[in-house]
């Protein structure tokens, strides 16, 4: 019982923690505050600041370094101005630039890379709880940023509104102008502070800065470390927004293999938003079409559960962290993919947003067709949060799987209950969270739940993280994504830095362990890791280390995923490896990042190659090739195997409306070459024409698997 001892006293650590000392200041950063003039005449979005109002509003300047290191002023000045009006806030940005070389840019595109670009950001906490907010940007290139805020200081951009801007630049400085709506974003009535941070991106001097200061343990995103920034009158009484979307689409698609002629489609959807409050949203999507969505990067496969890819669809990743936030990655309870990929989504709707300042509300149900494979399937997602102390918060989380039209003989469903609590001390140093689900479901028996707790904390030398979690061999979420059940985990993480600011400007040493036991108590499973990591003064980063591994194996397991044989179940292996890897600066044309192993690997030996090479003709030209080589060894009977994926791409931005992506993928493990080519003009604010075509291929003889044709046109009536 020594792990449940190991677990007990984790849990009272993590009560330790929350109930011991004094509290500390609500904000930091209270002396950093920003007063906002009403402007007096018209703000011309031009890139020219010669308007009265710019001339006598104040300007945040002085903004402190955050990397590579935390203290002093940045080498290179900057100057921010904001003011209003009854329909806009505006933002007016001058970076000064005397180095000598071209200013990064490496593209138009919307929602840009943000270590691959010079770029200006604002941090925005409307509801002055340091955990929501709003993030806007311009890149040199005049690309634009905005997205949505939670958990303190992640930036979903999947989140896209109406604003303009303009930028220009000059010999010795890039100057920008925003002019963003107030109907465009949520915030309070009666508003006249909000909580703010300016952040700045410079890679010619390698410096990233903030007007308010943030150590450089933390994101300058970190809405814990904001100044103020207060309204010289009360802002304009939120609007009620209505948002319409129609969408009309066709296509062509041939399967190959089945001798299929080409079918023709085309149909119609729309999605639609409605501002119920200043804080709660209602979405609507029906008939949707994903076609434009951009496909998952492949990897080769040597894993024994299953592989995690992203949500790409907008509609699931609006607001995602209110409905995904729960559990851990590799236990949440809710993951939106398992919606609408195996039958199409006839429509779905979702409510969420704020009621008051302390608590979130989200609900969301989805409703999918009934094909040859499946019945009709309804999916219903209930989830709140409130929030406790200053910036933890307590969530509760309902998800119910329902087949529809069942015959009377049956009673189909699965559903799931969880209850979250997510650790955000004041000071932004200690986080974590506690989580206890439960799966329902006819004829199953006990076991069916998850827990698991996580405490890290952070300081700028030290790094401590202490993850622990316990899943049921029946917990069974349908709808979520559990890569495994029956077993115990407790999994502790170090490291510690040095930070001498030379040409290397941290480096140090991380221990990390993965110790799996099954329900029993058993060892089944091991990986202990030990990596010492350098950071260049040009942002290049380099590790080496080794991982050494014990694994029993509960099933037989093929691990080339291509053979005829397998390792059986129940047998055991120790083995290890060495690794390196290397990211290289982004701020020349020429980039590049690598990881390399080599070692046993079960029984046998392995090397791989993981890596990445890009060139830019900034802004308008990216080019890219993704890399893997696995070289796998088994003895007899297996045969050695070596596997190429290969995947060239390149994106082409002739403006910030046109964009044009070609993203080829070879692919020996799986025997398949896919072509995937996307042309996005958006004609209009937040409206587009998509034009997609896909193909795969078998690789020898380069026989076509299927294709497909896909046009799709939105439009943004607002």
């Amino acid at each position: 019982m020594i792990y449940s001892k190991i677990g007990c006293t984790y849990l009272l650590s993590l009560v330790v923690v929350l109930c011991s000392g004094q509290p500390l200041p609500l904000k930091n950063n209270l002396n950093y505050t920003y007063h906002v003039k009403k402007a007096q005449t018209e703000i011309i979005i031009d890139g020219i600041l010669n308007e009265k109002d710019w001339l006598s509003a104040q300007k945040a300047t002085d903004f402190y370094k955050v990397l590579p290191i935390d203290t002093g002023y940045a080498t290179q000045p900057s100057e921010i101005m904001v003011t209003y009006d009854s329909e806009n806030f505006y933002i007016a940005v001058t970076f000064f630039d005397t180095i000598p070389g071209k200013r990064v840019m490496e593209s138009f595109r919307r929602d840009f890379s943000f270590g691959k670009n010079d770029n200006f950001l604002v941090f925005i906490d409307p509801f002055l709880d340091q955990t929501t907010g709003f993030s806007f940007g311009v890149s040199a290139s005049g690309a634009q940023w905005d997205g949505t805020m939670s958990n303190g200081s992640s930036v979903s951009l999947d989140w896209d509104c109406k604003w303009i801007s303009e930028t220009k630049h000059y010999r010795d400085r890039w100057v920008s102008e925003m002019s963003i709506p107030f109907k465009s974003i949520n915030y309070p009535a009666g508003s006249k502070e909000w909580n703010v941070n300016f952040s700045r991106l410079d890679l010619k001097s390698n410096e990233k800065s903030a007007w308010a200061p943030v150590p450089r343990q933390f994101p300058t995103a970190s809405l814990s470390h904001t100044g103020a920034l207060v309204f010289e009158t009360i802002l304009p009484e939120p609007k009620v927004q209505l948002s319409v979307i129609p969408y009309v689409f066709g296509s062509y698609s041939q399967d190959d293999i089945l001798d299929k002629k080409g079918d023709y489609e085309a149909d119609f959807g729309f999605d639609a938003k409605l501002g119920i409050s200043s804080a709660m949203n209602l979405d609507l999507t029906y008939n949707p079409d994903f076609a434009q969505v951009e496909v998952d990067q492949q990897i080769t496969n040597i894993d024994r559960f299953e592989l995690f890819f992203p949500e790409r669809r907008q509609f699931f990743l609006v607001n995602s962290d209110l409905f995904s936030g729960y559990g851990e990655s590799a236990t949440t309870p809710f993951f939106t993919r398992r919606i609408g990929l195996d039958a199409p989504v006839i429509g779905g709707v979702r409510l969420s947003g704020k009621i008051g300042n302390d608590v979130r509300v989200g609900l969301m149900n989805m409703t999918t067709k009934e094909t040859g494979d499946h019945l009709s399937r309804n999916y219903t997602v209930a989830t709140a949060q409130k929030k406790v102390f200053a910036r933890s918060n307590v969530g509760f989380i309902f998800v119910n799987k329902e087949f529809l039209n069942q015959p009377d003989s049956l009673d189909l469903f699965n559903r799931v209950i969880g209850l979250d609590y997510n650790l955000a001390s004041n000071d932004n140093l200690w986080n974590g969270k506690f989580y206890y689900h439960r799966s329902f479901q006819p004829g199953n028996p006990g076991n069916q739940y998850s827990q698991g707790a996580r405490l890290s904390y952070k300081v700028k030398n030290i790094q401590v993280e202490l993850l622990q979690a316990s899943v049921g061999k029946n917990y069974n979420a349908e709808v979520g994504f559990v890569r495994r059940t029956g077993y115990h985990l407790i999994s502790p993480a170090v490291t510690y830095l040095f930070v001498p600011n030379k040409r290397i400007v941290s480096h140090g040493p991380q221990l990390m362990s993965e110790n799996y036991f099954s329900e029993d108590f058993d060892r089944i499973e091991q990986n202990n890791s030990l990596m010492y990591s350098l950071v260049f003064r040009d942002r290049s980063e380099f590790s080496v280390g080794y991982e050494h591994s014990f694994v029993e194996l509960n099933r037989d397991f093929d691990p080339t995923q291509r053979s005829e044989f397998f390792l059986p179940g129940g047998t055991n292996y120790t083995y290890g490896k060495f690794l390196a890897s290397y990211v290289s600066t982004a701020k020349t044309s020429l980039n590049w990042a690598a990881e390399t192993g080599v070692g046993n690997f079960y029984n046998g030996e392995i090397r791989y190659l993981n890596g990445t090479i890009g060139y830019r003709i900034q802004p308008f030209v990216n080019m890219s090739m993704n890399v893997n080589y696995t070289d796998i060894d088994l003895p007899d009977p297996f045969i050695r195997r070596n596997f190429w994926l290969l995947g060239p791409k390149f994106d082409v931005t002739f403006t910030d409306q046109i964009f044009w992506t070609l993203f080829v993928q070879y692919n020996e493990q799986i025997d398949n070459v896919n072509i995937n080519m996307r042309f996005q003009w958006r004609y209009q604010p937040v409206s587009d024409i998509f034009l997609v075509y896909t193909d795969n291929y078998v690789i020898d003889g380069f026989e076509s698997r299927n294709k497909a044709l896909v046009f799709k046109m939105t439009y943004w009536i607002n």
